[in-house]
Order: structure tokens, then sequence, then C-alpha cells
């Protein structure tokens, strides 16, 4: 028995109100996520009329990571970082907002930076003014992207391959036979810099370049009984930071290292050849190294280790 005309208009009926119904809760909850406005001053700011939620839109990835969550989400993180921007929401206006990042209608410098400085002050920024990334006008936006779900930046491996476009002589270094294994992804910039300014030179973390490398090498810190004097004043007098020609990322091999502070005094002087002082050629140099004998070049707590044999 089929239904009558009559019942199947209405089952029909019922079932268009039910998608009708249907989407009208969709495009509510929809409002309610992205916080969509109209364009009075009572209802709020209405970014999202024009920059309209749909999931394929750039604009909207920010809502995946924190910034989305600004001032209570919504268009009101939009403006907790763009401002107001009445005249670039309300009048209709290819006017820019407040604070534009470009690259369309970039803000000046000054402007830009604020908007991140008003809330990244303390912590690893702490010491931005004044920075060398600073002074140079960079912006925040140089290395930052923040409508995306994570910033690449943020990325050790990415982070590595961004700051080798301008550091290009870095980016050499770290593929040189001896390196720290940056590019390998053990070690990442960041791990010995800090991009957004330090109290010591070339934005290390560490206030001295010593400490800097310590905090990895604690075995190198001492006290020793028996001190080697460039290890206590700067590892950089022997190793390069970031990679090197030579072994144990050292600035020239030895002994020709060594014997540039080290000259005639109880040893040959000469770092590839010459004679000893009984009238003997220089065996113990002779194509070798001084570590050979004086392994423990960076200090000694050995009773006989005054000549940092042992």
């Amino acid at each position: 028995m089929t239904a009558s005309p009559t019942r199947a208009r209405r089952a029909e009926m019922r079932a268009r109100l039910l998608v009708k119904a249907t989407r009208c809760l969709q495009a509510l909850a929809l409002l309610a996520l992205f916080g969509a406005g109209s364009a009075t001053a009572e209802d709020g700011p209405g970014c999202l009329d024009c920059h309209s939620p749909e999931p394929d839109s750039p604009v909207h990835a920010i809502y995946d990571n924190v910034h989305g969550t600004l001032e209570g989400g919504g268009a009101n993180a939009c403006t907790a970082c763009h401002g107001a921007s009445e005249v670039h929401d309300r009048r209709g206006k290819r006017a820019a907002p407040d604070v534009s990042f470009g690259p369309r209608w970039p803000a000046d410098l000054e402007t830009r930076n604020g908007a991140c400085v008003s809330c990244h002050a303390s912590g690893d920024q702490l010491l931005w003014t004044g920075s060398a990334h600073q002074q140079e006008d960079m912006a925040c936006t140089d290395c930052h992207t923040l409508h995306r779900a994570s910033d690449p930046i943020l990325d050790d491996r990415q982070a590595t391959a961004f700051c080798g476009e301008c550091h290009s002589q870095v980016r050499g270094e770290l593929r040189l036979p001896s390196h720290h294994p940056i590019a390998e992804g053990e070690l990442a910039c960041g791990d010995c810099h800090n991009p957004h300014g330090s109290a010591g030179d070339a934005a290390l973390r560490e206030t001295s370049i010593n400490d800097n490398c310590l905090g990895c090498h604690q075995e190198k810190r001492g006290p020793f009984l028996w001190e080697h004097e460039p290890v206590s004043e700067d590892c950089s007098l022997c190793h390069r930071s970031h990679g090197s020609v030579h072994d144990r990322l050292l600035v020239a091999r030895g002994p020709a290292l060594c014997q540039q502070c080290h000259s005639a005094a109880f040893h040959p002087s000469v770092p590839y050849g010459g004679e000893s002082l009984g009238g003997n050629s220089g065996a113990y140099v002779v194509g070798k190294d001084c570590l050979n004998c004086h392994g423990q070049v960076h200090g000694s707590n050995h009773p006989s280790g005054a000549r940092l044999t042992r």
C-alpha cells in the first residue's frame, strides 16, 4: 500500500525543513566559532563578514594556534593584533587596517613590531630592543608566520635553513668536515643563540662563549689543578664554533696550532721536522701531533700533569 500524494508531499516538506534547520544550525555554529558579527559598533568588528569562515581560507589557520584565542577568539583575535580598524571594517573602503603586516598595506616597522612586543616582552624576547636583529630593522614577521597552525620558524630544522638564508657564511661552515651536528638536526641555531637578543656577543644565550660551550662540554669546565690558560680564557682561541677543515673544530692542525704560543723550550719548535736538543730529528712531531703526549690539553688533576700529559 502506497502513501497518498498529500502524505508524500507533507513528508517531502518535513525533510526540506529539516535540511534547512540543519543548515541554519551549522551557520550559527560557524558564527559562534569565528565570531563573525555585524558591522555595527554595538556588535563588534565584522572581520569575518568579508574574510569568510571557509575552511580553505588561509587566513583562518590562525584559529589553529594560540593567537586565534586572543581576547576570547573570533574577530576579537583579529583586532588584538590589527587594531579596531574601523575605517577598514565599516565603511566598505579599500583602506588599510590600523596595523597591517603587509604586503599590501604594511604599517611602519615600529608599529608592526610594537603589536608583537606588547605581548612578547619577557622571556627570550626581553632583550629584543637593542639586539642585532632589531638594529638591522628586522620585523617580527620577517621570521615568524602567524596565520599558520604551526609557525615554521619554531621547527628546529626549518629554523636552521631559515637562518642560513641570511647567515650564508655560517651555512657554509656547517658543511665543513668537522662541524657541530646542526645540519643533521641534532642541534639547532637556537640552542646556542637567542635571535631576540642577548647580554653577550653574537646573541649567545650565555654571557660568555665559554659558558655557552661548557653548557654541553661540562667535562672541560674544571677547576683543574693544572690549567691551560687559553681554555679558561676563550674556547674560540683554538676552536671554531660552526665548522672547520681541521679535526675537532680546531682553527689549525697540530702541532702548528700549539706552536703559535709554545716556541722552543725543551722541545722541537719546528712543526714538521727539525732537530731536538740532543741532535736527533724531531720524531715526536714529524707528521704527528702534540696531543700524542699532551693529551689533557684542557686541564689535568694528575699530580704529574703539570705539562698536561696525564
